[in-house]
């Protein structure tokens, strides 16, 4: 996966260029977008294709409108945000392959960018349908994949399309490769990963991957109590998934037998109920009281956490280690973010909820890279092939 085609790789003047971009950003309910972060993470590319004097064809999808037109998942405002950021008029076309539409593609003039409306409008996108695939590279002479985080599916704006034209991949991919594929085939030691989120079974593959490559690996979050579960300790109410108490225990024993250092919580911040303002307090990991639930990772694990990190060269992190949302159950994920941001070590976020909460404390500049995909990070550190990259010409 890391040897693919870039922009860079291949004669682009003055080409029709159909570019993926992942412009799901989040909007309030007037559609104002509020963190507009992937959209600047696609100016790069989009700057560099301006420089060649390509015609532009951006697509993306927003949220997940289930292939109907639905007027608040429209990319409209993120056509006004690009316009802002480039300083230079993006087209908004009025659908993704209507007669009009195709027509105004195939008559853009040298340096003219147009944005499709949400490819998932159609559900023919998710279906990776290769009629509708065909239409989209009807469009353009060269498919640049440039949304990392959605690589990790095989949709037709994602896939289906390089079967029609010849596919690389823009500058976030590359920089996104560069970085997670560095992290896992040849960190700089010692190597930690720090997982958290709520659910064992959303990281089985990516804690069973990890274990033969990190030298600490570091469980908070939600799924800590299944492990705590698993040793025959008491979780209360807390969210513990008990028919994955056999996947704990072979992760704490293939830990034990390939020398990682697993570190769960020693103690916990559990709270009487699911709400902002409830009481809480702080207990140790063996002693959660039966009608309580586990929030926050306790302040003696954050120490323990902290000096482990010290030393760390590489760090991986994905997932939150508690209810961030909530302030009051939101300081061991400060407290580790402040930690990365203090190291001289290589520090990457996963993308998702711990993108999130490092960019709510304030220190994403502090990172060495954030992922801008979620659930593809974990698949790429899970060592899963992403069919986003794998369709891409290699080098």
């Amino acid at each position: 996966m890391m040897n693919k085609k870039t922009v860079k790789d291949i004669d682009l003047k003055g080409k029709r260029v159909f570019v993926r971009c992942d412009f799901n950003v989040p909007m309030d309910e007037n559609q104002n977008i509020t963190d507009n972060t992937r959209i600047v993470a696609a100016l790069p590319t989009i700057k560099y294709l301006l420089e060649q004097n390509c015609k532009i064809i951006l697509a993306s999808h927003l949220g997940r409108p289930k292939g109907e037109f639905k007027p608040e998942f429209s990319l409209k405002p993120v056509a006004k945000e690009l316009s802002k950021l480039l300083d230079r008029e993006v087209i908004m076309a009025k659908d993704v392959v209507g007669e009009e539409t195709i027509q105004k593609a195939l008559n853009l003039k040298e340096r003219e960018i147009m944005l499709l409306e949400n490819v998932r409008f159609h559900k023919e996108e998710t279906e990776n349908d290769p009629e509708f695939a065909k239409k989209l590279a009807s469009m353009a002479e060269v498919f640049v994949n440039d949304a990392f985080g959605t690589a990790h599916r095989a949709h037709s704006s994602t896939t289906g399309i390089a079967d029609y034209l010849p596919a690389v991949s823009g500058f976030l991919i590359e920089k996104e490769l560069k970085f997670l594929g560095n992290a896992v085939n040849n960190p700089e030691r010692p190597f930690v990963a720090i997982l958290g989120g709520a659910k064992v079974s959303d990281k089985i593959g990516v804690i069973d991957s990890l274990l033969e490559k990190v030298d600490t690996l570091m469980i908070g979050g939600g799924m800590a109590y299944t492990f705590f579960k698993a040793q025959g300790y008491e979780v209360g109410n807390s969210i513990c998934e008990m028919d994955k108490l056999d996947l704990a225990k072979s992760a704490m024993e293939k830990a034990k037998q390939k020398g990682v250092k697993l570190l769960l919580p020693v103690d916990t911040k559990v709270g009487k109920e699911y709400k902002e303002d409830t009481e809480s307090k702080i207990v140790k990991c063996t002693e959660i009281p039966s009608d309580w639930e586990g929030f926050d990772i306790g302040t003696e694990t954050i120490k323990i956490f902290t000096e482990e990190l010290k030393t760390a060269k590489t760090v991986v992190w994905n997932g939150p280690l508690g209810l961030f949302e909530f302030p009051q159950f939101a300081i061991g994920t400060n407290a580790i973010a402040k930690a990365l941001a203090e190291l001289d070590a290589t520090t990457i976020i996963g993308g998702g909820d711990s993108a999130a909460a490092v960019k709510k404390a304030g220190l994403e500049d502090k990172m060495t890279h954030i992922s801008t995909g979620g659930g593809a990070s974990l698949e790429f550190l899970e060592g899963k092939k992403l069919p986003g990259i794998e369709c891409l010409l290699d080098k």
